[in-house]
């Protein structure tokens, strides 16, 4: 039986198998075979139509790239600066600390000569006194034209006589302060190593010239009388100078004026004026210019009308409209006008209240 591939009537005699005549085309004679060259290409034709498999780096430049150079003068020029600066300016020394001395403080009651005049209208009041020109709350105390010194900046002169101020505005203008028991807005001013000071004055306050609550702020006994209005009439001046190296002083001198009446009174009971005249001294070194803090060294306070016999160590406690001190004091002494005050209690000069 004949496979697949043969003819029905099997394989003619004599000829080949089915399987040889695949490729009786493809076989070649012995002069074809002679005639054939063979021929081998080189390596470099063989890859000359294919993309190398390593890409050839760049020579490398000689010298810094130009971000480098860049670069490189920054650094000068910030280098060269901050040389010049560090020659050119006096302010950036070692901060030098000083010993921080304790406040030392004088409280002297005005005793008024006669009955403290009175009137329902406040603004009349405030019209007929020596207060009449004074600005109210804290545009009466401005800040003054200020210069740098030897050793301070215009900025650190600035910020000196800016705590001064917020110093003064909170210690005599806050109705918190006035007629309650805020102490906090004036401590957080203070130089640190005054605060055990500050904080004994409170706690147990004495008339030793170092512990009177007077000393630091002006208070009044909130159970005796109340702010007829919040307006407190303010006049004085301020000045910073350089007293070493490392210190800045600022002097102050103020008159507050507050209208008040008795305690829980109608706001129709007649008011009368209280002046309070305070005569601060701060320090500053760079420490406290840094913080927003002051050492204050020198509190000469001023106050009237009072009793000679009242004692000004906590609270004030002012004579009211149409009350009279107990006990005249020695000669008269104006709050309003500058100079020497007396040591111990004083009077009230004449003009020195309203003409009611």
């Amino acid at each position: 039986m004949g496979g697949p591939s043969d003819p029905p009537e099997g394989t003619p005699e004599g000829a080949p198998g089915g399987g040889e005549d695949e490729y009786r085309s493809v076989v070649f004679d012995e002069s074809f075979v002679r005639a054939a060259r063979l021929q081998e290409y080189s390596a470099q034709e063989r890859i000359a139509d294919h993309a190398p498999a390593v890409r050839r780096r760049p020579p490398l430049r000689r010298g810094l790239s130009r971000q480098a150079l860049v670069l490189v003068l920054l650094i000068a020029v910030a280098f060269g600066t901050a040389l010049y600066m560090g020659v050119r300016n006096p302010y950036q020394g070692p901060a030098a600390r000083h010993a921080v001395e304790p406040l030392r403080m004088t409280v002297v009651p005005l005793a008024p000569r006669g009955e403290v005049p009175g009137t329902s209208d406040v603004e009349q009041l405030y019209a007929r006194s020596p207060a009449a020109q004074f600005r109210t709350g804290a545009e009466g105390v401005p800040l003054p034209a200020s210069r740098r010194t030897e050793h301070f900046s215009d900025g650190q002169v600035v910020s000196a006589l800016i705590t001064a101020k917020d110093y003064l505005v909170r210690s005599s203008l806050d109705p918190g302060v006035l007629t309650g028991d805020r102490t906090r807005p004036v401590r957080v001013l203070l130089d640190s190593d005054q605060l055990d000071q500050f904080d004994q004055s409170f706690d147990r306050p004495t008339a030793d010239g170092r512990h009177a609550p007077s000393g630091w702020l002006v208070r009044f006994d909130p159970s005796r009388v109340e702010l007829a209005d919040r307006g407190i009439r303010v006049q004085g001046t301020m000045q910073a100078a350089e007293t070493d190296s490392s210190t800045l002083e600022v002097t102050t001198d103020h008159t507050f004026v507050y209208a008040l009446r008795p305690a829980g009174a109608d706001r129709d009971a007649e008011a009368s004026l209280f002046t309070v005249r305070r005569e601060l001294h701060f320090r500053f070194d760079r420490d406290d210019l840094r913080l927003h803090q002051a050492e204050l060294v020198v509190a000469y306070v001023q106050a009237g009308p009072l009793s000679c016999a009242e004692d000004v160590t906590d609270r004030l406690r002012p004579l009211l409209a149409g009350q009279t001190a107990e006990e005249s004091g020695p000669a008269g002494t104006d709050p309003y006008a500058t100079g020497s005050a007396p040591a111990l209690c004083g009077s009230l000069a004449e003009g020195a209240q309203p003409a009611v």
